[in-house]
């Protein structure tokens, strides 16, 4: 499974106020992510990025059946929830936790911070959707307490249905978060700098 392989950038954690978790998208590493940085608001943050078993986080689709990209799936919530853990025990309230995940690493996000919502510093997660081949709300509990999320994504893109982000979209209002949704027409799939514009105003600002 997924072992606890995590690269780090800017400030310790001893020395933060907040933290920002990256999560790196199929056939990406953390080092990939961590060289996003340099485009958010983000200088003052210890970052954080976990890397995934082979640069995959799990086997299929997210909109497969959970079942098949078991056990891997859970082993990649779990990872995440030890680093929330491990960030919360150096001092950092998940108030001041962060967010940001790109293609599979977005899925992966932002399934993690609706099966645990609470008051999170934000969630940034660029093509991304609630993880199955259809969500089952039983998995979400808790309540976000107005944690700003931003989710932009393609229109279409070849892997994320812009029916999903709706859905996704739905959820995470319903569980009292705050969510921001830029969709482009004719994006490939990538991150384009209105999306980080938009993330740095809303997320890390």
């Amino acid at each position: 499974m997924h072992k606890k392989n995590i690269q780090s950038a800017g400030k310790s954690l001893k020395d933060a106020d907040k933290a920002l978790i990256m999560v790196h998208g199929r056939g990406a590493d953390a080092r990939d992510i961590l060289g996003l940085a340099s485009h958010f608001n983000v200088d003052k943050y210890a970052l954080l990025a976990p890397e995934a078993t082979n640069n995959t986080w799990y086997p299929y689709s997210f909109m497969a059946n959970p079942e098949q990209n078991e056990p891997w799936l859970s082993s990649a919530l779990n990872l995440l929830k030890d680093m929330v853990d491990d960030i919360t025990a150096q001092g950092i309230t998940a108030e001041n936790i962060y967010f940001l995940g790109f293609s599979q690493g977005a899925c992966l996000t932002l399934e993690f911070v609706t099966r645990h919502a609470q008051k999170f510093g934000g969630v940034a997660a660029f093509t991304g959707g609630l993880i199955g081949d259809k969500i089952n709300l039983e998995n979400y509990s808790g309540d976000f307490n107005d944690t700003p999320v931003f989710i932009g994504t393609g229109n279409p893109d070849p892997h994320v249905p812009l029916s999903r982000v709706h859905e996704s979209v739905h959820i995470l209002e319903e569980m009292n978060a705050k969510v921001f949704l830029q969709v482009h027409d004719g994006r490939p799939h990538t991150i384009s700098p209105d999306e980080v514009e938009e993330a740095n105003r809303v997320i890390f600002s």
